[in-house]
Order: C-alpha cells, then structure tokens, then sequence
C-alpha cells in the first residue's frame, strides 16, 4: 500500500488542478489516469510540474531513438528495483523493439545480452548507477553513436528515471492492476 493517499479529484487545489490539465493529454494518464509518479507528484505539483515537463522532453523530443531510451529507463528501474518503473516501460520497451527476453534477464539481475546501441545505453546506465562516472571507453562509444546531445539526453534519461524510482520506491507506490511485479521471485 502506497505511504501517501489517493487525492479525490474533485479537491485539487488549484496548482493540483493545473498540474492535471498538463498530463491529461498524456496518453500513460489517459490510459491509466494519475498513478505512478503523477500521483505521487500530485502532492506537491509545483515539484510535479517541473518533473512531468522534464519527463515530456526525456521521453518524447529526445534526439535519441525510442528503444535507446526504452533500454536507459528499464536499466535504471531494474537497478532500483522499482518494480512500477520497470513494469510500465517494460511494454513499451517491447514495443519500440527491445528484445523480450533481454528485458526479462536485465530484471532478473543477469547480464541482459544487449548489443550495440541498446548496449551503449545500458552501459553509460550501469557505470553511472554503480561507478557514479562513466568510463572513458564507455564515454567514447556512446559520443560516437549519439553525439554530444544524445549523450547529455542519455545522462539525463537516467538521472530523471532515477529520482522517478526513488520516489515511487520511497513511497511504496503500488502496481496499477494488471502489472506485474519483475522483481518477485
């Protein structure tokens, strides 16, 4: 059970109210309504806000391609263990092309077997989780597939997904029905 209550709708102060009618159109908020980090951002909507706009950029006007992305969150939502995290963009990593049973070993904690770009993405993720640098090898090989803004975007598809984690991590935030959890067992 989530350490933080549902907000009925029909209070939301007004910055609540705003910060609503800006993930509305969303289609994760559309599909699901306000779970996961938005309803944890729904408590303090200024900080909401701010993250939703920034997760917008990460996840939709990044110059990097979709499965790169894909394979940056789940790698840094398998880190944390963040069992929502993890389980949301597991199917849409699927969906942008990302091999099932990679994602299910990268869940598993075992070496996922990615190649190539996927591979860059999920190394500058796990040096910058465990090492907090990325190696000069690493740096290199993601500079020259990505460039220097697909570089900073990666770096900061991590680092947004992992205060995304730690936040639904810290709250204890629930699976919306129909997850289900890649971390039990």
């Amino acid at each position: 059970m989530s350490r933080l209550p549902d907000i009925d709708a029909a209070t939301y102060s007004p910055a609540q109210q705003a910060m609503y009618g800006s993930l509305a159109s969303r289609p994760e908020v559309q599909q699901h309504g306000v779970v996961g980090p938005f309803a944890v951002w729904m408590h303090a909507p200024e900080i909401g806000s701010a993250m939703a706009a920034l997760g917008a950029q990460v996840r939709f006007s990044s110059s990097l391609p979709q499965h790169v992305t894909e394979v940056a969150i789940c790698s840094t939502g398998a880190w944390y263990r963040a069992s929502f995290e993890f389980a949301a963009h597991r199917p849409l990593a699927i969906e942008a092309g990302v091999d099932e049973a990679k994602l299910d070993r990268l869940a598993a904690g075992e070496d996922p077997g990615f190649e190539g770009d996927e591979a860059a993405a999920h190394a500058v993720a796990t040096e910058l989780l465990r090492d907090r640098r990325i190696s000069d090898a690493t740096y290199a090989d993601a500079a020259q597939r990505f460039g220097p803004q697909g570089v900073v975007e990666l770096v900061t598809t991590i680092g947004y997904y992992g205060l995304i984690s730690m936040q639904l991590n810290g709250f204890e935030v629930d699976l919306s029905p129909g997850m289900a959890d890649p971390f039990a067992g």
